[in-house]
């Protein structure tokens, strides 16, 4: 299996509550009726709780929580059969809108400058 991560900043103006409800009430809607033209086999939001609980991790990694990397919003991780399952897509007109659609919302509530994604392949451990 292949994973994307998306590491999830919110737009400016929009609180942690907004951000939040409009993704996991809109945008995760969007993606599920996507999901079978993108070959997405599984999709989960990770919504970030209160910033302190966080704080209270990061201050003895960082020392100083103002040089520390900032805090998401919250992190999509959607998993696919294989990059050749993915690939196999790339020129399927159905996907390709479905893409520029779920871009399009994204658009509306990630600062997608500041929100890196990423393949990875998982190794479990336990």
């Amino acid at each position: 299996m292949i994973k994307l991560t998306f590491c999830l900043h919110r737009k400016p103006g929009l609180t942690i509550e907004e951000f939040q409800d409009y993704w996991l009430n809109n945008h995760a809607t969007l993606v599920k009726s996507h999901a079978k033209a993108l070959r997405i086999q599984r999709y989960v939001q990770a919504h970030s709780s209160d910033p302190a609980f966080s704080d209270a991790l990061r201050k003895p990694r960082a020392g100083d929580l103002n040089k520390a990397p900032e805090i998401f919003d919250g992190v999509a991780q959607l998993w696919f059969n294989s990059f050749e399952d993915m690939a196999a897509s790339s020129n399927d007109p159905a996907a390709i809108q479905a893409g520029k659609a779920l871009l399009e919302d994204e658009a509306k509530f990630i600062d997608l400058p500041r929100s890196p994604l990423w393949f990875s392949q998982e190794h479990e451990i336990f």
